[in-house]
């Protein structure tokens, strides 16, 4: 849906407002009506500059209609600092109620759906950036600064022998929380709270461990585009997703009778980020729609088989960050 259309659908002025009630299950309540919120879209000199695009599930990047007459919860003074201009932020919750492993954590350079990671849970956004505040200069800072602990850049220079960049604090934080050995040893801790970042002492080691969650990030923004794995979509006929099944024997995602994707491994297939399996619900969640976009899932299937063979490595490079840590 492109942005003309989704403004077309929110404002309708043509239509009378039972007719838009019954058609998007819009009904009023207390302390907000549809008449009124739409007066309010319909005033607005530049309705369009709302919307804009949201991590709706782990790669699964839709567009939402950002204003305040039609969001209950818009939460500006968190998604303020990623509209303000280039930024990029953690997504991850405080808590998780399944009793699996921990793999709650992604990254987003867009707003963020409040259970974009977690299935049950409320997820939480951390902004690599902190923006100026253009309603409440008094009360935030007047330039753009990064969202680090005032104390932690000068103890890393100090053991460093150099001031590490925000994106690289942001990149080897990344890193730990995608380390496999690191999600399975606080696994108990990280259910009932927010993770804890434990700092390498070795300079050599945060450099290499910033490095791989600097790829990481890439991959998972769809900024990197990758071809290890060989994903094509295959298939005449119907590109529409009627149902979907995989067929671990042949690597075969089937969208229908006819259309698939071949070259997508079990390990692939099964991949979850938070509660959700990737691949599975990219596709169910456009059940009965044309798959307009095939070419981004071979992207997102060949980013999930390159985060796999990433996670190797950090198997053995996590275990060298807690041979020796920098206690706060």
């Amino acid at each position: 849906m492109n942005v003309d259309s989704l403004y077309s659908r929110t404002a309708k002025p043509h239509l009378a407002i039972s007719v838009l009630a019954q058609a998007y299950g819009l009904k009023d309540k207390a302390g907000w009506s549809l008449a009124t919120a739409r007066k309010q879209v319909q005033a607005d000199r530049n309705p369009q500059s709302k919307i804009h695009s949201i991590l709706y599930r782990p790669f699964d990047v839709r567009f939402i209609f950002y204003h305040e007459a039609v969001i209950e919860r818009p939460r500006p003074e968190v998604m303020r600092h990623i509209l303000a201009g280039e930024n990029v932020g953690l997504v991850l919750p405080r808590r998780v109620e399944h009793t699996g492993p921990w793999q709650h954590v992604f990254v987003t350079n867009a707003l963020v759906e409040h259970v974009a990671v977690s299935l049950k849970t409320i997820d939480y956004c951390f902004p690599l950036y902190l923006s100026p505040s253009t309603t409440a200069p008094d009360m935030f800072q007047q330039t753009k600064r990064p969202n680090l602990a005032e104390w932690l850049l000068p103890k890393l220079t100090a053991a460093y022998g150099f001031t590490p960049t925000p994106e690289q604090m942001l990149a080897y934080i990344y890193a730990v929380l995608s380390s496999p050995p690191y999600r399975a040893r606080y696994v108990e801790e990280l259910r009932i709270d927010f993770p804890r970042i434990p700092f390498t002492a070795d300079p050599n080691i945060f450099c290499r461990m910033a490095a791989l969650g600097q790829e990481l990030i890439e991959l998972h923004l769809l900024r990197k585009k990758v071809r290890v794995a060989g994903v094509r979509y295959q298939g005449q006929g119907s590109d529409t997703i009627e149902r979907v099944r995989y067929e671990a024997a042949t690597g075969r995602v089937w969208i229908n009778n006819d259309k698939y994707f071949e070259n997508i491994t079990p390990e692939m297939w099964e991949y979850q980020i938070g509660g959700y399996q990737v691949l599975e619900k990219y596709l169910k969640d456009r059940k009965g729609r044309a798959l307009t976009d095939p070419i981004r899932y071979i992207h997102i299937a060949e980013a999930i088989a390159q985060t796999i063979a990433y996670q190797v490595q950090l198997n053995n490079l996590y275990v060298a960050v807690e041979m020796a840590v920098i206690v706060p």
